[in-house]
């Protein structure tokens, strides 16, 4: 069941060391800004939460896992302030999810595009299913994924990230983003996929937390200057979207 609400909604569950966090909206589970603030609030408690050793983010419904950022914020961007404050919103996430200080496993059930391949990027590990296409479209408006493009490099390297970012319209399938290292497993099906993750993060969550917050510092070292470096990117990006040349394909894509 998916939500109507047109910011959005954010529901956490813990449960057995397990906090699950989903995220929905009614625009193929895209982000609004609000819904990008409170995300990155809600992972940073969760870091400081002794009773907290593995994260889940998923997604609502059977269909898309996230569409990106909410496009009709994009197109309402009309200054500098407004393009690095709307971009801003994916910098802090990724940032939250790589310094929370746990484990972060992803749960993608279906297609995901622009920021919604950086959530997956900057999970720790990933489930998904075949359904699970990737595509980074920024390029084709006018724009580009900078602001995620350190996340998914980091995952796929700088071929992966061109292949994906410089052939914009072209969905690539599950297994390529298994391959290049983007997921970590496909299953068939949603109930096959939520079976394994089940006792996947089951066996995590009995491990030493302190042993996985150690793992989690090893796996994202030498990132500790994304602070600054997406903020930087995010501000670039709002430039972008200003261009004569973006905005009228925007326009284009209004109508």
């Amino acid at each position: 069941m998916s939500t109507d609400r047109t910011d959005g909604s954010l529901y956490t569950s813990i449960q057995n060391k397990v906090a699950t966090v989903e995220f929905g909206h009614p625009a193929s589970n895209s982000f609004t800004s609000k819904l990008l603030e409170r995300l990155t609030k809600e992972l940073y408690a969760l870091g400081k939460d002794s009773e907290v050793s593995i994260i889940v983010l998923k997604s609502e419904g059977e269909r898309a896992f996230c569409a990106g950022a909410s496009f009709d914020e994009l197109v309402a961007i009309s200054n500098l302030e407004e393009g690095k404050a709307f971009f801003s919103g994916f910098a802090n996430v990724i940032n939250a999810m790589r310094s929370c200080g746990k484990i972060i496993v992803g749960r993608v059930q279906g297609k995901t595009v622009g920021g919604g391949v950086g959530l997956a990027a900057a999970c720790d590990y990933v489930f998904a299913t075949e359904a699970a296409s990737v595509k980074l479209s920024e390029v084709s408006i006018g724009i580009g994924p900078l602001v995620i493009a350190p996340a998914v490099e980091r995952k796929i390297q700088k071929s992966g990230l061109a292949e994906l970012s410089l052939n914009p319209t072209e969905w690539k399938n599950a297994y390529w983003a298994q391959e290049k290292g983007l997921f970590s497993k496909v299953f068939d099906s949603i109930s096959e996929m939520d079976k394994e993750l089940d006792l996947h993060i089951s066996k995590l969550a009995s491990y030493n937390p302190e042993a996985l917050a150690e793992m989690k510092q090893v796996l994202w070292e030498g990132t500790e200057h994304w602070d600054e470096l997406l903020l930087k990117r995010a501000a670039a990006s709002g430039k972008l979207s200003l261009s004569p040349e973006t905005k009228q394909t925007l326009d284009k894509f209004k109508k």
